[in-house]
């Protein structure tokens, strides 16, 4: 008897875990399409918790800009969901209609975002989930005088001394930005006073570089101790010369929005707007703020000044900044590249 009574418990307790296995369902698969740098503590701040939540399993198609948008437009049926792209490649992404159009409604979080955040939205594409700026970069013991503007990089007392970033990576379009300014115009009025201005800066220019980890070698090396770069790269820059000074110019810094999209014809919509809600959030911004993954876009987020170093934060920071308008330069890219290759880069 004790042992029909046994075998009886044991079924039932058997039954009980199939039940809540069955209840919670195989999970769902989201693909997101992302750069490939720091993914263990993206997984241990966004995609773990999101994976453990919401009994999903988050795929990575990782790469660059270019390559991965690229991907999307000549594929029909993407298997990506979610994509994160710089801004001049999510309006791109936007006019080649490889986005879904955003429902505000469908992200709670948006509401406490910054509005330069928000404004990709009302352009018809993805929030912005963090944002960076382009400024000055330089060490104080080195430099005869404080750099407070772009036409400071003109000094003669800076020639062979900076450092600037190639115009095809993030950052490039700021140099055309900076010779516009030296140059008294817009940039979308004259970009040719802005390249004569580019031209007139070369002396000054040690090395063009392509890669923010090649900027901070620059300065490690103490081949420059000028240059103009993402404010990310800094706490490094930071960490190896103590007097190094991360400047926004008095024109402004350069502003530059990484936004998160939903992939038109993606099958998991419903997952993917609550995947954007929850890298939105609070506790999500927080948490890459603090590990220096991410510039927090959520207002509720609050940091110390040591916290903040090395991160776009707060609204004194964001009203100083300059957005780009890359509907213009996208137009215009090919040929500034051109230009940049026969008379800057040469």
């Amino acid at each position: 008897m004790k042992k029909i009574i046994g075998l009886l418990l044991g079924l039932l307790v058997l039954s009980c875990a199939l039940g809540v296995v069955f209840a919670a369902g195989e999970p769902r698969t989201l693909v997101v399409s992302t750069w490939g740098y720091n993914e263990d503590q993206f997984r241990k701040n966004v995609f773990g918790p999101f994976e453990k939540e919401n009994n999903v399993k988050i795929v990575l198609e990782v790469g660059n800009n270019g390559e991965r948008l690229n991907k999307l437009k000549l594929m029909k049926n993407s298997s990506v969901d979610v994509i994160t792209l710089a801004e001049s490649y999510a309006l791109d992404g936007a006019k080649a209609g490889v986005f879904e159009k955003i429902d505000a409604r469908k992200i709670p979080n948006l509401k406490y975002l910054y509005d330069v955040a928000k404004k990709p939205v009302k352009d018809g594409y993805g929030p912005a989930y963090t944002m960076n700026r382009t400024g000055i970069i330089y060490d104080a013991k080195a430099v005869a005088k404080p750099i407070k503007s772009w036409a400071d990089l003109w000094r003669p007392d800076l020639k062979q001394k900076i450092t600037i970033p190639d115009i095809t990576i993030t950052s490039g379009p700021a140099m055309i930005q900076a010779g516009a300014i030296k140059a008294g115009t817009a940039m979308a009025k004259n970009d040719s006073k802005a390249f004569s201005q580019l031209v007139a800066l070369k002396p000054n220019v040690v090395k063009i570089y392509t890669k923010s980890s090649d900027l901070n070698n620059l300065f490690i090396q103490k081949e420059v101790v000028v240059g103009v770069g993402l404010d990310f790269a800094f706490p490094k820059i930071k960490e190896a010369i103590p007097s190094a000074v991360y400047v926004d110019p008095k024109e402004g810094s350069v502003a530059n929005r990484n936004t998160i999209n939903i992939v038109k014809g993606s099958k998991n919509v419903d997952l993917a707007y609550k995947f954007i809600d929850w890298w939105l959030s609070e506790k999500v911004q927080r948490a890459n703020a603090l590990d220096k993954l991410d510039s927090p876009v959520n207002k509720k987020v609050v940091l110390t000044e040591e916290e903040a170093v090395g991160l776009t934060y707060g609204a004194k920071v964001f009203k100083k900044m300059k957005a780009l308008d890359f509907s213009y330069i996208n137009g215009v890219m090919p040929k500034w590249i051109q230009r940049w290759n026969e008379e800057i880069a040469d």
